[in-house]
């Protein structure tokens, strides 16, 4: 398909969308699938944030997951290219990441959890797609390129690197670095402390109310996710969206304002060929945060701080 070589990729890989359409597709219901088995499990938490996965030193893992008077996690290895169940009971398990249907990775994925003695009542259909073909009954996406999964992963390290340092610079309510396994984004979002009037909803696949609950605050929110871009995009956007908000001077070379999306893109592959992707990606966080914050009038002064403020006392 194209990509680099496992092994030889860079610290920005190179990886067309279109080269890998067909694993991603696959791959984001096994996400799904994973997400949900997380999500029967963990108790509700501010704006959905417990059911989402994490970028990891190998892939993307649930993180520890409550299950009885213990815990277990599931991980997506994209190094190794296996799927890993572990319980705090000693159990652990796992199978290779491969060519398979959304089918057979259910079956598989609950037949381990079966084995290591952890239920996964789970309702197993996808959300935010259409159609939304039952995991039992999805033999169409089933395929799976290892190179291009690790890749994917790579541009997960880079995202979650950057807006991760981002976050730090704020000392409000702010979520997580976390993946969004429902339109398989990576995201995280800084809150005004308003309420927000309640979302419309319209999702595909996805009842109303659980937008209504993922945007009950005023919010900016930043992210990278496989599309808007020839090679993906970091986004950005507010709800609500403040008057002028998509009229915002945003000074990363390369962004702009997309109307079919409503929110500022940044196309992955303007960062990774810039003299300096860190810089670009930096000044489109800030500066797309900046629109939301100054024109909605949030108070700056309370919700933000320099993440170096106590260096000196640590050296």
């Amino acid at each position: 398909m194209g990509a680099e070589p496992r092994g030889a990729a860079s610290a920005w890989p190179d990886l067309r969308v279109a080269d890998w359409t067909d694993t991603r597709n696959t791959l984001h219901m096994w996400t799904q699938i994973v997400g949900k088995i997380r999500m029967a499990h963990a108790p509700l938490v501010n704006h959905w944030w417990q059911v989402t996965l994490y970028v990891s030193p190998r892939g993307l893992t649930t993180s520890s997951i409550p299950y009885g008077t213990g815990a277990f996690d599931i991980e997506f290895d994209f190094v190794d290219r296996r799927l890993e169940v572990r319980s705090s009971d000693g159990g652990t398990g796992g199978f290779a990441l491969r060519p398979m249907s959304v089918a057979d990775f259910y079956a598989e994925t609950t037949a381990l959890l079966g084995r290591l003695g952890v239920e996964a009542p789970i309702r197993p259909v996808p959300n935010e797609v259409d159609p939304a073909v039952p995991f039992p009954d999805d033999h169409e996406h089933a395929s799976y390129d290892g190179e291009a999964a690790e890749l994917f992963w790579r541009q997960l390290l880079q995202a979650n690197r950057l807006i991760g340092e981002f976050r730090s610079r704020f000392v409000g309510k702010v979520s997580p670095v976390h993946f969004f396994w429902g339109a398989m984004d990576l995201a995280c979002t800084r809150f005004s402390g308003r309420p927000a009037p309640p979302h419309p909803g319209g999702a595909p696949n996805c009842g109303d109310w659980v937008m209504v609950e993922g945007y009950s605050h005023e919010l900016s929110s930043c992210g990278f996710w496989p599309g808007g871009g020839a090679e993906g995009a970091f986004y950005a956007y507010a709800y609500p969206a403040p008057d002028g908000f998509s009229e915002y001077p945003v000074e990363a070379e390369g962004a702009a304002f997309s109307p079919e999306f409503q929110q500022f893109v940044l196309p992955y592959e303007a960062a990774r060929t810039a003299s300096d992707p860190d810089r670009v990606v930096r000044e489109f966080l800030q500066s797309t945060y900046e629109a939301a914050a100054e024109l909605g009038k949030w108070d700056r002064t309370a919700l933000e701080a320099d993440p170096e403020r106590w260096r000196h006392r640590m050296a």
